[in-house]
């Protein structure tokens, strides 16, 4: 038979057998089961029995009915050891036909599993004794009432104490300390107001929570053991648990290695924030020492949250200032590589240059650069390496090093980059590699020689309109350990512009993840062809800006335009 252990509202804990397939709960007297509660619906929940299951259904209460803390939208199964939570009222389920056998490692599935886990315990069926509960801290945080406008159960007095004691801990942590400080004021004012014997605060760390700062009375060398079940009770689903005297508790009764260290009593409650537990106090003791009680336990979650907002208003202090440590090193970085690029543009007669980088991460993994050759030539180099941000950009740094090493050498665009890939990928993580083009313009006849490595196509734009695609002749710099590249050719007549750029422009995507694209740009470049160089690489930034209708820009972008004028 099913049997409902019921801890009304107000009163005494009592037993309902279930002796029908149906059983309403409500605080009408028409219920089967009718409990003195003001928040309860007058029909609030339905227990029916389906075959051999027994199910709960919530009957459009307003205030919701919860079984494990898990408020239910749809019939939902319950089996022994389940507690089903109605306003302020609890009722543990009790069913032989369900009830599983204790588990052999540590622990249950169960919260009484969970802490007698806790203690190196086999964990009994049933529901929780007197000695042992687990309560929602937001609902004690709440004044111990999970209705709205519920009023506070404890008594007035009760309050104005925690309060006082609440407000002297928020003005003792509430000074400009480390968070290591930090976590020892929190226990000097826990131990002060609880007097514990061990005491712990367990910070979450991503995903997992780890001991961060811990304290014991003279003379005690044992700390309470660690548990990741209790942490997923307390820190994952924000419960406080109390055990008032382990070794009155039959669950407790086979545990005599932890017993023999003293431990007996013990209470633990989350950190919380507004962002959900960020860690946990635990506390322990033996029985001569000090017993918890659910008063302490209300006390320690009052405390954990004030504690929880100070450990994060620092920690987020912290950040602030490593955040702002790190723009000073990007700002700095991005000085550096600024000095790398033109700080003008070369002036050659016969041409009209311009150039602009703009990186998407402070700090850019594009590179370009225009130099004179010779007498009678322009070098034009852009690059892009793959990766973003500061490791980018050093390594945008080494490849400017190495190719304008060997173009002040006067080697040609093919000779330059087999010299450089094999020195990249020797001094470079396999990951690491660089795209890019290097063309040397005859200022004179505008004959152009060129080698790209892997580079997007540069455009050749005739002032004719026709356009001219210059497609890779080798593979990426630093790619493999030996690598060979071939030398193209072209001619730029009077009027036709060269259009180098970086994939973070033909890669622009918009709103519906369409890339800008290498016809979109040809089009708007034969659109402008009689413009400046500078005016046609304006017409190109609007109209990628155009497209990505205020996407943001996931690479970096760079763009040269060299134009024949005579």
């Amino acid at each position: 038979m099913l049997v409902l252990v019921v801890q009304p509202a107000k009163g005494d804990r009592f037993e309902f057998p279930v002796e029908s397939s149906s059983v309403v709960i409500g605080r009408s007297g028409e219920c089967e089961l009718s409990l003195t509660d003001p928040f309860l619906s007058r029909r609030h929940a339905r227990i029916i029995r389906n075959d051999d299951v027994w199910m709960i259904e919530d009957l459009g209460s307003r205030n919701g009915t919860f079984v494990n803390d898990r408020q239910i939208s749809e019939s939902s199964e319950i089996t022994d050891g389940d507690v089903i939570r109605m306003s302020n009222s609890s009722m543990t389920v009790r069913d032989p036909a369900t009830r599983k056998a204790p588990r052999s490692a540590k622990g249950g599935s169960t919260v009484a599993g969970v802490l007698a886990e806790a203690l190196g315990v086999e964990p009994s069926s049933g529901s929780l004794s007197e000695h042992t509960m687990f309560r929602p801290a937001a609902t004690i945080l709440s004044g111990g009432q999970d209705s709205p406008g519920a009023r506070p159960t404890v008594a007035i007095d009760t309050y104005v104490e925690r309060l006082h004691i609440v407000n002297e801990v928020h003005e003792a942590l509430s000074g400009s300390v480390s968070v290591d400080e930090l976590l020892d004021l929190i226990l000097d004012r826990v131990f002060a107001h609880l007097k514990p014997q061990n005491g712990a605060i367990f910070l979450k760390h991503g995903d997992t929570v780890v001991r961060a700062h811990s304290r014991t009375q003279p003379g005690i060398v044992e700390e309470f053991p660690e548990s990741t079940s209790l942490v997923g009770e307390v820190v994952d689903k924000g419960l406080a648990a109390l055990v008032s005297d382990a070794g009155s508790d039959s669950r407790f009764e086979n545990a005599e290695s932890i017993l023999a260290t003293g431990v007996r009593s013990l209470v633990a409650a989350p950190l919380l924030t507004p962002e959900g537990a960020t860690g946990m106090i635990v506390l322990s003791s033996n029985l001569v020492h000090r017993v918890f009680t659910e008063e302490d336990m209300e006390l320690l979650v009052s405390l954990a949250s004030a504690a929880a907002m100070q450990i994060r208003n620092v920690a987020l202090a912290e950040e602030a200032a490593e955040r702002r440590r790190l723009e000073k090193e990007v700002a700095l970085a991005r000085r550096i590589q600024s000095a790398l690029l033109p700080a003008e543009m070369p002036t050659v007669a016969g041409l009209d240059i311009f150039g602009t980088n703009a990186p998407s991460r402070g700090v850019s993994g594009d590179y370009y650069q225009l130099l004179q050759h010779e007498d009678d030539a322009l070098a034009i180099l852009i690059a892009d390496v793959s990766g973003k941000g500061i490791a980018a950009s050093l390594l945008t740094s080494y490849v400017d090093a190495l190719c304008l090493a060997y173009i002040s050498e006067g080697h040609g665009p093919r000779e330059v980059f087999s010299r450089v890939s094999p020195q990249m990928n020797a001094k470079t993580p396999a990951d690491k590699f660089a795209t890019a083009l290097l063309a040397y313009l005859d200022t004179g006849t505008g004959k152009l020689r060129y080698c790209s490595a892997g580079h997007d196509p540069a455009l050749v734009v005739r002032a004719s309109g026709e356009t001219e695609w210059l497609d890779p002749t080798g593979m990426p710099l630093g790619l493999m350990p030996s690598a060979e590249y071939t030398a193209g050719e072209a001619q730029l007549g009077t009027g036709d512009a060269l259009v180098l750029y970086t994939d973070g422009i033909a890669e622009a995507i918009n709103p519906a993840e369409e890339e800008y694209g290498r016809k979109r740009l040809a089009d708007v470049c034969v659109e402008n062809r009689t413009e400046s160089a500078a005016d046609l690489a304006a017409a190109i930034e609007r109209d990628v800006e155009a497209h990505a209708q205020g996407q943001p820009y996931h690479d970096d972008r760079t763009l040269v335009v060299v134009k024949r004028v005579a």
